[in-house]
């Protein structure tokens, strides 16, 4: 397949699983309101820079030693749930504030430093197993074999700086002053329910990795 139309098929596909909710929204919202913009965007370019990692292992083709390994894929699950119910808990652990000031006076003393929210970002994406499988099918059935190295590189760092992208974007919008304003007012809310939808995630990780193996 030539380069445009194979790019511009990867780039539809891209765009569908990147906008589709899962947990890297879930804590980009959670950063957005609770923390504000910068912290919201520097989880967003961890997030970006992670799937730099799902390229390479699936260009080295880990990404099939982990589908085609079962109990390496399971052990994979575990990990991302429990690193999912992990975050998710500290989100319902939050408590309401009196007042809106109160509450981003609270959130700003306890705000993680950049690092430590790019490296939560990078975390999460790198810990997600439908993103293992996302870029295992992509790497597997929508790129044809015969594409070049140089393409696939190509697209790879599309990816990574579309997504990265994507995030800042919704870190930007949560972020408005109006938006903001509205979330923070229900901010610990806003938190408990991500982190209602974190625990589901994982319990569902840990669901799907028991059912793997009992077939």
């Amino acid at each position: 397949m030539e380069f445009w139309p194979e790019f511009l098929l990867i780039a539809s596909v891209h765009l569908v699983a990147v906008a589709s909710p899962g947990p890297d929204f879930a804590i980009v919202l959670r950063y957005a309101v609770r923390y504000g913009r910068t912290i919201a965007l520097s989880a967003s370019m961890g997030i970006g820079a992670a799937i730099l990692l799902h390229v390479c292992y699936s260009l080295l083709g880990l990404g099939l030693l982990i589908k085609t390994t079962p109990w390496l894929f399971t052990l994979f699950s575990v990990l991302s749930a429990a690193y999912l119910a992990y975050i998710g808990w500290q989100a319902i652990r939050s408590g309401a504030a009196t007042q809106q000031a109160e509450e981003q006076v609270e959130a700003i003393s306890d705000a993680p430093s950049l690092l430590k929210a790019f490296t939560s970002g990078f975390v999460t994406n790198g810990l997600n197993p439908k993103a293992t499988l996302f870029f295992l099918s992509l790497f597997a059935v929508i790129i044809s074999p015969v594409t070049s190295l140089s393409y696939k590189v190509i697209y790879g760092l599309y990816m990574a700086v579309a997504t990265a992208a994507w995030f800042a974007f919704l870190s930007v919008i949560l972020t408005r002053e109006k938006v903001r304003a509205f979330l923070l007012l229900k901010g610990y809310w806003f938190d408990r329910l991500m982190g209602a939808v974190l625990l589901a995630l994982a319990m569902h990780l840990i669901y799907g990795a028991i059912q793997s193996q009992l077939h």
